[in-house]
């Protein structure tokens, strides 16, 4: 399993920047992660959340999302002690792409959950979901001082399966009907990775 412990690649934003990035917190090697501002709230971000492929699998696009409900998202989720959620922007363009988290933290019991979504379908399949789960793991290890992570994604979300296994997760059980989408309860397969990569 994947060992998030003593990495240092992520806090190394000098040697993987081309240019002044902007408000760069972790960096990857074609993406890097910022904090959200405001000026993410606009109509392409909007739209994520409005396009039935982007959220086949997730639980958005059951009602309309709206620029009010992002403001409050932003206000009352993102600026929170409770939640680490980042802009996933391209290295090249600065251009927002996507979102990546750690979510729900528990700060007793040190564990968080990871979600990402990325909304920009140009960076579909260039590997922009590993980079960003690699960097945001490592910091919710190392930074936070988590000691688990973990996730959840519908059985038939072979993608998010394979992400879960690239970034060191082990499948720890199934949800069954966990999750209504598209006329058809789905299962959730559960995932969790624990601290320096020590097994579940």
């Amino acid at each position: 399993m994947t060992s998030y412990a003593h990495s240092q690649k992520s806090t190394n934003i000098e040697m993987n920047s081309p240019h002044d990035m902007k408000n760069a917190f972790l960096v990857g090697d074609t993406m890097y992660l910022r904090p959200l501002d405001e000026t993410d709230l606009n109509a392409a971000y909007l739209s994520w959340f409005n396009d039935a492929e982007t959220c086949r699998f997730n639980e958005h696009h059951r009602f309309p999302m709206h620029v009010e409900d992002l403001r409050g998202y932003f206000d009352t989720v993102v600026r929170s002690k409770g939640n680490l959620i980042l802009a996933i922007a391209d290295t090249s363009t600065d251009a927002h792409i996507g979102n990546v988290s750690l979510q729900n933290i528990d700060w007793v019991n040190r564990s968080a959950e990871f979600a990402i979504i990325v909304g920009d379908k140009e960076h579909w399949g260039k590997g922009v979901a590993t980079q960003a789960g690699r960097l945001v793991i490592e910091h919710g290890f190392s930074a936070l001082n988590l000691h688990r992570i973990h996730c959840g994604t519908s059985a038939d979300n072979v993608p998010m399966q394979k992400l879960a296994a690239a970034l060191g997760f082990t499948q720890e059980g199934v949800q069954r009907d966990a999750m209504w989408k598209d006329g058809a309860y789905r299962d959730i397969i559960v995932y969790g990775i624990l601290s320096h990569g020590k097994p579940a």
